[in-house]
């Protein structure tokens, strides 16, 4: 594996694609923007469970590269 960049982009697009297709931009918006109390408080706790899920995964991709940039760099294959 060829790692060329500490910067989790593989992570960061899935994310991005989950959050902007039409099904996900629903979601969000019936998280903060809905009329309704009850729509808000049923979909607020997983949207931000998923963005901690999300956050996590895109740390765990960083250490993941920055340990093979790191190893490839003292010259080890």
């Amino acid at each position: 594996m060829h790692v060329r960049t500490r910067w989790p982009w593989i992570s960061l697009l899935l994310g991005a694609v989950v959050a902007l297709n039409p099904i996900g931009l629903d979601f969000l918006h019936s998280a903060f923007l809905a009329g309704e109390q009850l729509a808000r408080n049923i979909a607020q706790p997983i949207v931000l469970t998923a963005l901690a899920v999300m956050a996590l995964v895109v740390m765990l991709e960083w250490l993941m590269r920055s340990f093979l940039v790191k190893r490839r760099a003292r010259g080890a294959s």
